[in-house]
């Protein structure tokens, strides 16, 4: 239940967790629809910082976990430099802040700030959930150089910034280092190729250990299995993101190689949700595919011999699925000149005190702060930093967590059901397309 929990109020997946809140993005009216005003800021960004009355400013996410306390901490230290804002930290199940911003903001009572999930971000600005902040980007001298590039470019919606990146939470190898020590494998030398990833779970077989449980799952096998399909040289959708393209031969080898590890012994068959995690922490397999977010649950196993670090390269080229926590602001009906400046001068702290945020187990997204000393002193969230190049997040299109639980549908119904690998993905891809020709009409005319 534990694991559970910190699953869903992550919400780390392009698939399910989205899904609510797109699909609720896709319906109703938003608050330009209902003819808003302008949410153009005629200020300086948030360059000048705040100077004007007191203001109160609602800020909705979904951290309700052990990550909370971290934002916080950020906030009451925002309180601390700035006597003239106050921002209320207003938390919510993810699924709850998908439904809840579309309506809110359409009915006029939608918070002034807000962290969504990058999978998002277009929909959201399809449907005038959130507004544009090329203002800010451009008072502040903010620049792609200044930032990962995946999660910088994945802000911007038909050339115009939606929003600005906080974090990437990309997969990790987890390991086990006492189960490594009972098949005789160095647990300070965790097997990062395919040969010595095959040789270390065929000695881990020999003891009887089952080292790599194959979730069927969207979370983390799905996400596992979006890795995987980008290291053996597919991708999820062709450039342009009008089709779906997880069923290409490089798919395919992907998919056998995961499959092979239930067919091999290396996994058990029709693993539950979350069982592989557990497994890794009572010592039942060496290793795991996982979320940064995992670093915190497995900290708390005071006795558990644990470490992580990047994805190890099976299918020949480095990739690792991720997904990007992005700040945004969404449309007024009545914008109130003061807040809109003052809200932006929050967003920009926020992001330049994201340090602090990484302690809750997250990449941060500006390099400076990533490259400080600050930030290497942390013991495993560098290691996940080591793959800022290589990390992979869906296209920036409207409805993409729709179209991506297609896929988490076929990988499901290939493990669970026993249903031909082939034409399963095959299907599917037909489906996924299908909604992404819908979604072009619905969003973009």
């Amino acid at each position: 239940m534990r694991t559970m929990s910190r699953r869903n109020l992550l919400g780390v997946s392009a698939g399910a967790l989205a899904l609510g809140g797109l699909s609720a993005c896709g319906g109703g009216k938003s608050a330009t629809d209902q003819g808003g005003g302008n949410n153009e800021a005629s200020g300086d960004g948030g360059k000048g910082g705040y100077d004007g009355p007191a203001v109160t400013l609602a800020f909705w996410n979904g951290f309700t976990g052990g990550d909370g306390a971290y934002m916080k901490k950020i906030v009451d230290a925002f309180h601390k430099e700035h006597d003239n804002i106050k921002v209320e930290f207003n938390t919510m199940q993810w699924s709850d802040f998908y439904t809840k911003l579309p309506t809110a903001v359409s009915s006029g009572k939608g918070p002034d700030i807000c962290v969504m999930h990058v999978d998002s971000v277009a929909t959201n600005a399809a449907r005038n959930v959130i507004q544009p902040l090329d203002d800010v980007a451009k008072a502040l001298d903010l620049k792609g150089e200044d930032f990962a590039e995946v999660p910088w470019k994945a802000g911007i919606y038909k050339d115009k910034r939606y929003s600005l990146p906080l974090d990437v939470h990309p997969l990790g190898f987890f390991y086990n280092k006492a189960v490594m020590e009972k098949a005789g494998l160095d647990p300070e030398q965790p097997p990062m190729t395919f040969d010595a990833y095959m040789d270390a779970l065929d000695k881990l077989k020999g003891k009887g250990i089952k080292g790599h449980w194959a979730s069927p799952h969207l979370f983390t096998g799905g996400q596992s299995m979006q890795s995987l399909i980008y290291q053996f040289g597919g991708s999820m959708y062709n450039d342009d993101a009008t089709e779906a393209t997880w069923n290409s031969p490089e798919a395919v080898k992907a998919f056998e190689w995961w499959l092979g590890l239930v067919k091999d012994g290396h996994s058990p068959s029709k693993v539950a949700q979350d069982a592989d995690f557990i497994a890794l922490q009572n010592g039942e397999c060496a290793f795991n595919w996982n979320g940064i977010w995992a670093i915190n649950t497995l900290g708390e196993k005071k006795d558990l011999e644990w470490d992580v670090v990047r994805l190890p390269n099976i299918g020949g080229q480095d990739a690792a699925w991720s997904s990007s926590h992005q700040m945004a602001l969404p449309v007024q009906n009545k914008p109130d000149e003061n807040k809109q400046q003052a809200s932006r001068v929050f967003l920009n702290y926020v992001s330049e005190q994201s340090v602090e945020w990484a302690k809750g187990g997250q990449v941060p997204a500006r390099n400076e702060v990533r490259e400080s000393e600050e930030f290497k002193k942390l013991e495993h969230q560098p290691k996940f930093a080591e793959q800022i190049d290589v990390l992979h997040f869906p296209p920036t299109i409207p409805g993409i967590g729709d179209v991506g639980a297609e896929f988490d549908k076929a990988l499901n119904n290939v493990m669970l059901g026993g249903k031909d690998l082939k034409s399963e993905l095959d299907a599917s891809v037909s489906r996924a397309n299908k909604l992404l020709e819908a979604n072009r009409k619905k969003y973009e005319g």
